[in-house]
């Protein structure tokens, strides 16, 4: 799978920094910076330390599964054009080389939606999905009775309290709902998951 970020902090150099220091423990395979310059930090078939802990479906160790592209942002600003350009230029040189579905790129809160949040609210999924390169689905009709847990874990969504996956679900698909659990949370969350159920290609990484 590929596990999109942010590295929140102020620029690439200091991302750079912080990503080549051993001391630090992290990395990416691939850092993207604001004018869209790509580098290749980790090769591809090395494990990196990007994810730390979390799941998504039945892979535990993401590190082990997953390549993890870097976007230089704070956290709180948009994301420029020339790096979303760059964006999806790697995805699908990446998901060329390797049999990564659409479905198994993924948000850094996807997996581990008890501590973090990137790559935020203001990231464009569903430019992604247009190109191929992530999945998407609009709001619509839909089965509202439908319960909401058992869509999220079909996603891949791991096992953690209802308050915290119904958060990651909203940053990812429904950035600017507010408020408890509701039925247009339920039928998006159905009709995701069975469109894109994890574990259809259970060896996929």
């Amino acid at each position: 799978m590929i596990v999109l970020h942010y590295t929140a902090l102020p620029d690439v150099a200091a991302a750079r920094a912080m990503l080549c220091d051993p001391a630090t423990e992290v990395s990416a395979h691939w850092l993207i910076a604001e004018d869209g310059q790509t580098e290749q930090l980790v090769a591809e078939e090395r494990r990196a330390w990007h994810a730390g802990q979390g799941g998504w479906g039945r892979v535990t160790d993401v590190n082990s599964h997953s390549l993890g592209i870097e976007l230089a942002n704070p956290g709180d600003a948009p994301f420029p054009e020339p790096q979303m350009a760059a964006l999806e230029r790697l995805l699908a040189a990446i998901m060329g080389r390797w049999p990564i579905p659409p479905e198994r790129v993924i948000a850094h809160s996807d997996m581990a939606p008890h501590r973090k949040r990137d790559p935020g609210p203001r990231f464009d999924w569903r430019r992604l999905a247009l190109s191929g390169l992530s999945v998407w689905a609009e709001p619509e009709g839909g089965d509202g009775d439908a319960p909401l847990l058992p869509s999220l874990h079909a996603l891949g969504y791991p096992d953690h309290p209802a308050d915290l996956l119904l958060a990651a679900f909203r940053l990812r698909f429904r950035p600017h709902a507010r408020g408890p659990e509701c039925a247009a949370d339920r039928a998006l969350a159905h009709a995701l998951a069975r469109r894109f159920p994890v574990d259809a290609r259970p060896g996929a990484a």
